[in-house]
């Protein structure tokens, strides 16, 4: 059986690779593609076999992952991945292989790919997925919102729960993550994305390297020319300041 990963979390997409070859290991990962576009490239090029399965991330890098179902037309199955909560999902179960929320249970994932066997090996029609297309269109909920992500230190690995997030940075070019009792965590994750998957009721990007999280302003000073410098904690490496664009916003969200 060949299968195709796209996933743009390296974390998310070794495990998820870890644990196919776990419940098969003659299945064959053709690729692990981490974007829209490389994907659509890839499924495009004839000289690349063609996957009997798509794991597919809803959210990549560079935009909803339904964009490569539409712009190819594909029929190959498709298993999703997906950050959203399940009672968000149940109204769609039957609209693909499956859904597999992150971090991926192991069990699920095979109940998943003997789904998949069933219907592939006995030449089922798979069901139209049509209809998800105006799902992924909707704003995300409150509900919906992240509540956990997966981060690193060396080689170990850490589920860290987003209310023990203080904030989230830029550090020479990678995504950093800091927690309430001090842990500095790495993680796959752009700002850009993440923004996307964090409640905005608590958490606010002040500028271009840092989202913080309500929780972690410990005091903040207006400077002159309209200018705020803010004090975290856990104590940050660097001064922080708020971008003089994203004030505005930055105090109507102080006064939600």
């Amino acid at each position: 059986m060949n299968v195709l990963i796209i996933e743009d979390e390296t974390l998310s997409a070794t495990r998820l690779e870890n644990l196919i070859l776990r419940y098969d290991p003659s299945v064959n990962v053709l690729a692990r593609i981490p974007s829209v576009k490389e994907s659509i490239l890839w499924l495009e090029n004839d000289s690349n076999a063609e996957p009997d399965l798509i794991f597919l991330d809803i959210m990549l890098e560079d935009g909803l992952g339904f964009k490569i179902i539409e712009q190819l037309n594909l029929t190959i199955p498709i298993l999703f991945t997906t950050a959203y909560n399940e009672y968000a999902l149940k109204a769609f179960k039957a609209n693909s292989v499956d859904y597999l929320l992150k971090p991926v249970n192991p069990a699920e994932l095979d109940t998943a790919l003997n789904k998949f066997k069933d219907l592939h090996f006995k030449n089922k029609t798979f069901p139209d997925l049509s209809e998800l297309k105006s799902w992924l269109q909707l704003p995300i909920q409150h509900e919906q919102y992240k509540d956990r992500f997966m981060a690193s230190a060396g080689t170990r690995l850490f589920s860290v729960k987003t209310a023990d997030i203080a904030y989230f940075t830029i550090e020479q070019k990678a995504t950093y993550l800091r927690t309430f009792d001090g842990k500095h965590l790495t993680m796959d994750y752009s700002l850009d994305k993440l923004i996307q998957l964090l409640d905005p009721s608590q958490f606010f990007r002040i500028n271009r390297s840092l989202i913080i999280s309500l929780g972690s302003i410990s005091s903040i000073n207006a400077l002159s020319a309209g200018r705020l410098k803010l004090e975290l904690a856990p104590t940050a490496q660097q001064e922080i300041y708020v971008s003089t664009d994203r004030i505005p916003d930055f105090k109507q969200w102080l006064g939600k």
